[in-house]
């Protein structure tokens, strides 16, 4: 090999480094940070792509595309399942841009973040499933348009019918301790706020039960009734049949009380009572 060549490749050897260096200092535009961090998002690397969303939001604000970096960072959160972080994301996205043409999605996600952190058994706290339901309230006639009406209306059933589940698992629990009147309270509950839930079968066998053991045969028969109506093939019609057959209970002069209803494990409610 001539000596001049053998000198080119020696230079070009030397440079290589700093022109590597200077490729990584290559000042990207906002439009191609949040590419880059998207093709990180998409390949598992969430820690370099939130890198580049918060350096487009933080360094262009006056630039449209720091709104999508700030929508994207709520969605990687929650992509890499941080419902509580992805949450406060999209409420302060809403409520620093209330106006924006994504608005629909962040309130659907933000309502799904809450559902998502509500534990699985509807017996234990479902406080976070009440939040996701009043997040999505009037979500339809809010945004009319909107592609994920559908999806909402969805969630909003799951989450109604896991709150119907949680009122009927304390019923059940009463029940069994013969605690005929908080019975009553909680199935008329259950019927009255969720009346196309699965559970309103047994919610009414309850009470028709449960008014009987009180005295109240009126009211028995009435909530027997609105349970053949409500689902006339049930097998709860016949036990309630068998109850109403025996002598009727004694109208009770006190509340008594009973030890409040908990799930194994969970703490007590403030104060005693139910949740």
């Amino acid at each position: 090999m001539p000596v001049f060549v053998r000198w080119i490749v020696l230079v070009v050897a030397l440079l290589a480094p700093f022109a590597a260096e200077a490729q990584s200092k290559k000042e990207w535009t906002p439009q191609e940070r949040l590419e880059r961090g998207d093709r990180f998002a998409n390949n598992g690397n969430y820690t370099r792509a939130l890198e580049e969303y918060n350096h487009v939001r933080n360094y262009n604000r006056d630039d449209p595309v720091s709104l999508e970096a700030e929508l994207a960072i709520a969605d990687l959160y929650f992509k890499k399942g941080d419902f509580e972080q992805a949450k406060l994301q999209y409420e302060d996205f809403s409520r620093l841009h209330p106006r924006n043409a994504k608005l629909d999605w962040v309130v659907f996600r933000t309502g799904l973040c809450l559902f998502k952190r509500a534990p699985g058994m509807a017996g234990r706290d479902q406080t976070p499933t009440r939040q996701a339901v009043n997040t999505w309230t009037g979500f339809a006639e809010r945004f009319a348009d909107s592609e994920h009406k559908d999806e909402v209306a969805e969630m909003v059933g799951k989450a109604r019918g896991r709150l119907a589940r949680k009122e009927l698992q304390i019923a059940r629990f009463y029940a069994n301790r013969d605690a005929w009147v908080a019975v009553r309270r909680r199935t008329e509950g259950l019927a009255a706020k969720y009346p196309d839930a699965p559970t309103v079968p047994e919610a009414l066998a309850l009470a028709s039960i449960a008014y009987h053991k009180t005295g109240d045969a009126e009211a028995a028969t009435r909530a027997r009734e609105r349970l053949v109506a409500a689902a006339p093939e049930s097998r709860w019609i016949e036990r309630v049949d068998r109850e109403l057959a025996t002598p009727l209970g004694a109208t009770p002069e006190d509340v008594i009380f009973v030890r409040p209803y908990r799930v194994s494990g969970s703490a007590p409610a403030a104060g005693g009572a139910p949740q």
